[in-house]
């Protein structure tokens, strides 16, 4: 038969060719982005070095910028409206700085998801990898942040009189549970922000109201009472408020399991294999279509 003769599609398939960017199988994909592991870091390093190379304080601003958001937010609720109720005042301090820290963590992944595709079309329009490196490299750079971040929190803990003890390491599982939920929140508006660029204008709104609702500045327990108790179960167990409830618990000697929801591990490591797992599935059934259009 004549190649005139021939459909593209059959023409193509003759002579062996196929779909440019096609997505690729869930396996597949998978290997892909563990081959691309040594770029995903590398990026990750590099966007969290240039993040702050042209502020004379450099890097040192990595910790100094959620330092200054816990001070902030201290004379705010601490001191000039009390939300320290219920926290006993040589907790407070830690308890507030625990809570900006990891909520920022979680707030930053997500924002930088959202840009992540939109915010680099140029690359991806250049060069061909898997897309889901990008908000996977923004969620690591957050990561990395954090780390920074710990070494002030662990001063700022021990400062206000809590001594290491058994629960510290309990902080790895933690954060461990929090980046796979925050790659999966990073994944999911990475392509919901890859086909509505105005989304990043309306996320601030919606982060401020999650944020205020999670019990960053106060006790959730305290603020609640009186309260429907399907109030409380919903509010206690939202995922930022999992996770800063049981970083508390790992750091402070005494903020004990009655401060925490029931089944908190479990709340964490499901909410970490939900969101991460269909984060990462929705991601990808769009892979062929980041950057087109």
């Amino acid at each position: 038969m004549s190649d005139t003769t021939l459909s593209p599609a059959d023409l193509a398939a003759k002579h062996g060719l196929s779909v440019s960017g096609a997505r690729p199988g869930l396996s597949a994909y998978i290997k892909q982005l563990w081959g691309r592991r040594h770029f995903i870091l590398s990026f990750s390093s590099a966007k969290l070095t240039a993040q702050y190379s042209e502020a004379k304080l450099g890097q040192i601003w990595q910790v100094a910028t959620p330092l200054l958001n816990a001070l902030v937010y201290y004379f705010i609720f601490g001191v000039l409206m009390n939300a320290k109720r219920g926290i006993d005042s040589d907790a407070y301090i830690p308890f507030l700085v625990t809570g900006v820290f990891l909520f920022t963590f979680t707030q930053n992944s997500l924002m930088a998801g959202v840009r992540a595709i939109s915010g680099n079309l140029g690359l991806v329009r250049a060069l061909h990898f898997p897309r889901a490196s990008l908000p996977v490299s923004f969620a690591l750079q957050q990561l990395q942040q954090l780390l920074f971040s710990m070494i002030v929190l662990m001063i700022v803990v021990v400062s206000s009189g809590f001594m290491p003890s058994m629960t510290w390491p309990l902080i790895i599982p933690v954060l461990a549970l929090q980046f796979v939920f925050n790659t999966g929140l990073a994944l999911i508006f990475a392509r919901l922000g890859s086909k509505t660029p105005d989304l990043a204008q309306l996320m601030p709104f919606i982060m401020r109201t999650w944020m205020y609702s999670s019990g960053v500045m106060f006790s959730l327990s305290t603020v609640l009472k009186g309260k429907p108790h399907w109030l409380k179960d919903i509010l206690q167990c939202n995922p930022a408020a999992v996770y800063m409830d049981l970083a508390r618990y790992a750091l402070m000697d005494g903020y004990g399991g009655h401060a925490l929801p029931p089944h908190v591990w479990a709340l964490a490591a499901g909410w970490a294999v939900v969101v991460g797992g269909l984060g990462f599935v929705y991601f990808w059934k769009a892979e062929e279509r980041y950057g087109r259009g």
